[in-house]
């Protein structure tokens, strides 16, 4: 049997895409007003199980069941160019799934419950026969709420040992909308071979200057929103801040609109960085609002 050499295997798991969960994670932390000082174990081991294994599993799923398309968009991945030979990228997948539940064990029913629901949307994402990603709507969906949502409802529901305060789900929910716009943004690199392959991502479906325009509005409302409600809760410098960190993605929406396909990964550089600040700004906002409400 040809092994695979650990720089393929380390490719395969992407510690690029692990940031987006850890750092939502952090803002469930920071949002739950708990103090870390003595919870430091869980902090740790929330931050590790939401990147280096879940998110690190959805990618060796989706590499494993995406090898034709990637063979057409992506050949020099590591499962097509058969750096990673025979079926290493599903054991791989299996065994980093274990792993993650056993991980996940340690951080209470609450931390259990929330792997178990974000390791079945990594498999249903590219699994046959859900396989989320054939339609760009569920597919985006069930992304943004795993690398925001998700985590940053586990990481205040963990430091709770309760379910997390209505207002904490509510700036959640409506991150882990945005993202869905994010997720169409990274779906631009793979027009041609999700055309071919009948996968229905939004740019596929709808073309890529369409897409582009919806995924910015789709990022855009659950910011305004945000805003509105850090106001209401009388937390106006909060909301200030978040208001400026849109107001220059809204500058660079226009710069990319200009050339969407070629200016997306770009964009996910700059334009997503401000997002994900203004989400800590709004755990920060929470935290001092509703300090440690149940």
């Amino acid at each position: 049997m040809a092994y695979p050499t650990p720089s393929a295997v380390l490719e395969l798991l992407k510690p690029i895409t692990w940031f987006a969960p850890m750092w939502a994670y952090g803002c469930g932390v920071v949002s739950s007003g708990v103090p870390a000082a003595d919870r430091w174990p869980l902090v740790i081991a929330g931050v590790i199980l939401a990147g280096p294994l879940i998110c690190a599993t959805s990618q060796a799923v989706n590499d494993w069941y995406d090898r034709d398309v990637d063979a057409i968009n992506e050949p020099n991945r590591p499962i097509p160019s058969g750096r990673l030979p025979g079926r290493w990228g599903f054991y791989i997948a299996l065994g980093w799934t274990a792993l993650s539940l056993l991980v996940a064990s340690a951080l209470g029913p609450w931390g259990m419950g929330a792997a178990v629901v974000g390791l079945a949307l990594a498999w249903a994402y590219s699994a046959p026969p859900i396989r989320l990603k054939r339609n760009g709507w569920w597919g985006n969906a069930a992304v943004g709420a795993c690398y925001e949502g998700l985590p940053w409802f586990t990481g205040a529901a963990v430091m709770l040992a309760a379910r997390p305060d209505w207002r904490i789900l509510a700036l959640a929910g409506l991150y882990s909308v945005g993202a869905h716009g994010i997720m169409t943004l990274n779906d631009f690199k793979s027009v041609e071979g999700d055309r071919r392959m009948g996968i229905a991502s939004l740019p596929a479906s709808l073309g890529v200057e369409r897409a582009a325009r919806l995924a910015c509005v789709v990022m855009v409302v659950p910011q305004v929103a945000v805003v509105a409600m850090l106001a209401l809760w009388q937390r106006p410098v909060h909301a200030a801040i978040v208001a400026l960190l849109l107001g220059a993605q809204l500058f660079l929406m226009f710069r990319l609109l200009e050339s969407p396909r070629e200016r997306a990964p770009w964009y996910n550089a700059t334009g997503t960085s401000l997002y994900v600040i203004g989400m800590l700004v709004g755990a920060f906002a929470l935290r001092q609002t509703f300090p440690g409400v149940p």
